[in-house]
């Protein structure tokens, strides 16, 4: 991941600048965030165990980055923290997964989203005999973005239910035009949180870009 900060005019820093290993996504955040290994992010979504060859084999295909603005930053405050964190991701994809991209994949891309999703998570969960992580889902917006070059995207923002509390996503996902890559910015904090800080997350999310590298 390349990651630079850069100094305002008083010589502070102002922003962490961001870029995928391929150098084709690119994001910023303010540099109160802290940068954090996604690691545990990545096995927790793929349940993949940390010395298997699926976990290796996603490594390869995965790149992620995650930012906190916790005194106290990690990694499990994706799903509940009431500061904001940045989750991002890059999917190279594979030939089948090329096949079944849609919209509404891009809107599950990292959590159950859709209805038909998460009815499919709950009966995952049930036939497990495990309780429900995510309950009562909320969408609050809905958009399928129009980007250049037959790139296509989608921002969704839901809340769902985790533990006692009510957390709040804001989820951007981008398809490039060649259908290879995946970029997914997801955004997050308890909903208090996010009504006082919305106007921070607009900003973030609109930096949110593919790049078009030379050649």
């Amino acid at each position: 991941m390349v990651a630079v900060t850069l100094l305002s005019a008083c010589g502070q820093p102002e922003f962490t600048y961001v870029r995928d290993r391929d150098g084709t996504t690119y994001f910023r955040v303010p540099s109160s965030f802290k940068q954090l290994d996604a690691t545990p992010i990545e096995l927790y979504l793929s349940g993949d165990h940390p010395g298997s060859q699926a976990a290796a084999l996603r490594a390869q295909r995965v790149w992620s980055t995650a930012f906190d603005q916790s005194a106290d930053p990690k990694a499990d405050h994706l799903l509940g923290s009431p500061e904001p964190f940045v989750y991002a991701t890059v999917h190279q994809l594979t030939e089948e997964q090329r096949d079944a991209v849609s919209i509404d994949r891009l809107r599950d891309f990292v959590l159950p989203v859709t209805e038909q999703m998460r009815e499919y998570y709950l009966q995952q969960t049930v036939a497990a005999g495990q309780l429900p992580v995510f309950r009562n889902f909320e969408l609050l917006d809905d958009q399928v973005l129009t980007l250049d070059h037959g790139a296509k995207g989608v921002r969704v923002r839901y809340n769902y239910q985790i533990g006692d509390n009510v957390q709040t996503f804001d989820h951007t996902a981008i398809l490039d035009e060649q259908g290879d890559t995946v970029s997914v910015l997801l955004l997050g904090c308890q909903v208090s949180c996010y009504r006082q800080r919305a106007g921070d997350f607009d900003k973030i999310e609109s930096s949110f870009k593919l790049l078009r590298l030379p050649g």
